[in-house]
């Protein structure tokens, strides 16, 4: 019986150290324009990738919240109190690391208040539409948000990735331009900015928007890919092979950098790291499709 005890109570500690190994925390803080703390502050925690994933959490009376047990990601936190103005954050949680937040919000009148609520519920109404893949009536209802209150950039960024959804990139773009003026440092809104003006064949434009993502989220492999594929195209192939090699120093098995780095290596005429990095490539995604012209390649380079 003891050896079924000791055997539960390890189990239970080796999946709390499995936990801790795996999450992040947010903590902050929040104030008034004077730089008094907050009581009673709504903190909401949203995940960027699925509104399904959410905490909600209160300010205790010095003002401050905390949230742990957050998986890895980028997360739209949202401060509310009657009588004050909404304000939305965008942040990265990382493993083993807490968010640090401080936020001032402003005490408005009752009639802004009021307006600014009805948008607020326009808005999560678009959220739940969204998820539930209902784009055309999502779009709606972020639009009618915007026009109530039209200062908010997350409302903008939800608008984009919702006419991203439709296929209507001209409006998409002018969205994620819009999120991006009102919140220079949202990654999310630089990255979506940067793909679309990418996938319209603008990637000087691009680059400025890639290059800011990367530098917001410097632990995070897509944007350096992003980055790389951009600078690819733009014919800077020894930034792009740097930027490359920083994905795969963040995260070791990104199949397609690997790829990416082999065929600069082919045209930089570095025969040696070509071959390397395509085997690597064909060693981590053997089904890909682009894995017969890497076998071709190899063939070419090894003759």
């Amino acid at each position: 019986m003891k050896k079924i005890i000791i055997g539960l109570f390890l189990a239970v500690i080796a999946a709390a150290a499995l936990g801790a190994s795996t999450t992040g925390k947010v903590e902050g803080t929040v104030l008034d324009a004077a730089g008094t703390p907050l009581a009673e502050v709504a903190v909401s925690i949203v995940s960027q990738t699925s509104s399904a994933v959410k905490f909600e959490v209160v300010t205790d009376a010095s003002g401050r919240f905390v949230q742990i047990g957050i998986q890895p990601g980028y997360y739209m936190i949202s401060f509310k109190k009657e009588s004050f103005a909404p304000v939305s954050k965008e942040v990265h949680v990382g493993i083993e690391e807490t968010t640090k937040l401080e936020v001032k919000i402003d005490k408005v009148e009752a009639a802004v208040e009021m307006t600014l609520s009805e948008s607020d519920k326009l808005f999560l109404k678009g959220n739940a539409l969204y998820q539930d893949k209902k784009y055309d009536e999502a779009l709606a209802a972020y639009r009618e948000a915007v026009a109530l209150s039209g200062n908010q950039w997350s409302y903008y960024l939800n608008l984009g990735l919702t006419y991203k959804k439709l296929d209507n990139k001209d409006d998409a773009s002018a969205a994620f331009a819009k999120a991006v003026e009102l919140n220079p440092d949202s990654y999310s809104a630089n990255k979506e900015y940067g793909e679309i003006l990418a996938k319209a064949g603008n990637a000087a434009e691009a680059r400025k928007y890639y290059q800011k993502a990367s530098e917001l989220s410097p632990d995070d492999p897509d944007a350096f890919f992003n980055l790389g594929a951009c600078l690819t195209n733009s014919g800077e192939n020894e930034a792009a092979l740097a930027a490359f090699r920083k994905c795969v120093e963040i995260k070791t098995d990104y199949a397609d950098a690997y790829f990416q780095m082999g065929t600069i290596n082919i045209g930089l005429n570095m025969k040696d790291e070509a071959v390397a990095d395509l085997e690597k490539f064909l060693e981590l995604a053997p089904n890909h499709e682009k894995a017969d012209l890497a076998k071709k390649l190899l063939d070419y380079l090894k003759k």
